[in-house]
């Protein structure tokens, strides 16, 4: 508008003015005009920075993030405009990092370490791995026996700040094969390098394919059985299924196909599972021995410090679960776990564990006890040490 007015204003004059006079005063209208239309600020502001097109070339050239460059003389930078799309005004922080990359090395630095200067385009390490660790296959596993204090072990051993362990039995070596091993290293907790990952599932010992599977996992695998008498093993096993099939036949009948001769039953999963040698000889098939720490079921009882002081040095494990950790629990008859500063109460098994047995005959136990005997002692043998379970 204004250029508009300041033409009508000098168009009177315009038949004195040359042909030459004209064109200049146009040019000069027309640059009024241009900046009026188009601040200085913004022409400014949109040259130095790169067009999206020009961002899209610059990733398919460098396959990276884009790079700061020195600006371009002025002899030079007509020419290049249209071929590169840099910028021409780097930051502060990268023009800073410019120098110190185009900066000599001082002689101190020669004589001593190295300094080195991490880019923008070097990966960064995946920090939630390195604080939250990774899941990882187990390095030890809880393998037997039912009933003879599995829970307990691994619930005393978690403790300990370099175990962690999967919560519920996984079962993957007996029932859940088929589904594979990172199903199964899904069940797992986060560990850090130097964590040790557990697990337990008290059917694996008696289960014939499982030894050859762990093995085809890790030959280097702990394996830890908890062991107790198998005649209270027994009696405790077929408390617990009575607890939750109130009709089931009487103790002797299941345990006996004839109990006047003394003919006992061994295809009852409850008495089978006390024939510990004859489990421990297919495990000696995969395993070495030294590669098996057997703990006592009544001594978890009676000193599970001692119990545990073995299984940490089994593990490699600094002896960090001790005495202070534990109190004797007189309701339940079983040692609990002393409150952690950060809950409210003891930690104590649940429910089902220390429930008391149905009494059996005493001469059933005997009879069992005959039975078990020869067996005893060759496990006694075999594992080198003498539970003494009479």
């Amino acid at each position: 508008m204004a250029c508009v007015l300041l033409f009508t204003r000098l168009l009177p004059f315009s038949h004195r003015l040359t042909r030459t006079s004209i064109c200049l005063l146009s040019l000069f209208l027309s640059y009024l005009c241009y900046c009026a239309l188009f601040p200085v600020d913004s022409i400014m502001q949109k040259s130095g920075d790169p067009t999206p097109s020009c961002q899209r070339a610059l990733a398919a050239a460098h396959g990276a993030k884009k790079r700061i460059q020195k600006p371009l003389s002025s002899s030079s930078s007509s020419s290049s405009s249209s071929s590169s799309c840099v910028d021409a005004r780097p930051s502060s922080v990268e023009a800073s990092r410019l120098k110190s990359d185009q900066r000599p090395p001082s002689s101190s630095s020669s004589s001593s370490s190295t300094l080195h200067i991490v880019r923008s385009d070097t990966p960064s390490p995946p920090m939630g791995n390195l604080k939250f660790g990774n899941k990882k296959l187990p390095n030890a596993i809880i393998v037997g026996v039912k009933k003879g204090g599995t829970r307990a072990v691994l619930e005393f051993i978690r403790i300990h700040p370099d175990v962690r362990a999967a919560g519920t039995e996984t079962h993957f070596f007996d029932r859940n094969y088929d589904r594979g091993l990172e199903w199964y290293r899904g069940l797992m907790p986060r560990t850090l390098e130097s964590q040790i990952t557990m697990e337990k599932t008290p059917s694996y010992f008696v289960t014939k394919e499982t030894p050859h599977r762990i093995s085809a996992m890790s030959r280097d695998t702990k394996l830890i059985v908890v062991v107790r008498d198998p005649v209270t093993r027994a009696i405790s096993d077929y408390t617990q299924t009575l607890s939750k099939t109130p009709d089931l036949p009487s103790f002797q009948e299941l345990a006996f196909r004839n109990q006047t001769l003394g003919i006992v039953d061994t295809s009852w999963n409850a008495i089978r599972i006390g024939l510990y040698v004859l489990h421990l000889e297919n495990w000696l098939r995969y395993f070495p021995l030294a590669q098996i720490h057997f703990v006592s079921g009544e001594r978890l009882i009676t000193d599970p410090a001692g119990e545990l002081a073995r299984v940490q040095d089994f593990l490699g494990l600094k002896r960090i679960v001790t005495d202070k950790h534990f109190y004797f629990n007189r309701t339940k008859g079983f040692p609990c776990l002393k409150k952690p500063e950060s809950s409210g109460s003891p930690r104590c098994l649940g429910k089902s564990k220390g429930r008391t047995h149905v009494q059996i005959d005493r001469d059933a136990i005997e009879q069992l006890r005959d039975f078990y005997r020869p067996y005893n002692v060759k496990f006694y043998e075999m594992v080198g040490h003498d539970f003494k379970w009479e």
